[in-house]
């Protein structure tokens, strides 16, 4: 298995290449588990791809893998970017750290000056609408607050490619839905290319401009469905009928792949 990253003397030539490309990817775990197989995947720039299928068909490993905290088994997964974001299902959040030192950490675990992280910092705070909470402890923010902070702290990086681990999965579906539409915002605003973990077909297919399904274990790629939907999106899209039909195909195809 290979896993590159563009070299600096090639920045032209990786502009017309799709940000993150797999091949024929496939993972198996020393205790024998292959959790992916023949998986064959392209994000390109201004793309927002979500991933649905069963729960063990190695989604996480999938983002695993692009995020290089993987080594797949075999194939190649090609990275052509360095500036690379990731929200995990938890906010991993430090309890001790108020949301601007929170914020600030990845910038300061790169070695980004004071003069240069603050700023930055506070910019994304106020990108995802945390401002006027930048003292607050984590145990004094509500669970969509948390997240708005994972998410502001992966912002300070200014990534082009953003890695989603089902970051909206435990929130109620309100606060679910909200968060939804502040993050299609960003991607249409920041114009960072996405891939996203759900659970949720109905949110994969508002957040996306593509929906691939995965089967059940070993995983591999069953179906994709590109979303006709214009960005920006409207929230009410949700109750079209049009929108509709379209998270019946992806459940649809989503059981065919499990059974």
């Amino acid at each position: 298995m290979t896993l590159s990253t563009p070299a600096a003397s090639s920045t032209d030539s990786t502009q017309s290449s799709p940000l993150l490309d797999f091949t024929n990817v496939a993972m198996t775990f020393p205790n024998g588990t292959t959790a992916l197989s023949g998986i064959d995947l392209k994000v390109e720039r201004g793309e927002f791809v979500s991933v649905v299928g069963p729960s063990g068909c190695g989604k996480s490993t999938l983002l695993r893998i692009a995020s290089g905290l993987e080594v797949a088994s075999e194939g190649a997964a090609e990275v052509n970017t360095t500036r690379i974001g990731y929200v995990f299902q938890d906010a991993t959040l430090l309890p001790w750290r108020d949301v601007q030192s929170n914020v600030e950490l990845l910038a300061e675990l790169n070695w980004q000056p004071k003069r240069v992280r603050v700023p930055k910092a506070k910019w994304a705070i106020d990108l995802v609408g945390l401002t006027g909470f930048e003292k607050n402890l984590p145990k004094q923010l509500s669970g969509g607050m948390r997240m708005r902070t994972s998410l502001a702290r992966s912002l300070t990086l200014d990534p082009e490619l953003f890695l989603f681990d089902e970051p909206f999965g435990a929130l109620d579906e309100i606060t679910r839905e909200r968060l939804n539409d502040e993050l299609l915002k960003l991607f249409v605003e920041q114009q960072f290319a996405g891939l996203f973990i759900t659970h949720s077909v109905s949110e994969a297919i508002y957040l996306s401009t593509k929906v691939v399904v995965m089967s059940g274990r070993p995983g591999h790629l069953v179906d994709t469905f590109d979303i006709p939907f214009d960005m920006p999106r409207s929230p009410e899209i949700r109750y079209t009928g049009e929108f509709a039909k379209l998270v019946g195909e992806v459940s649809h195809a989503l059981r065919e792949g499990h059974s």
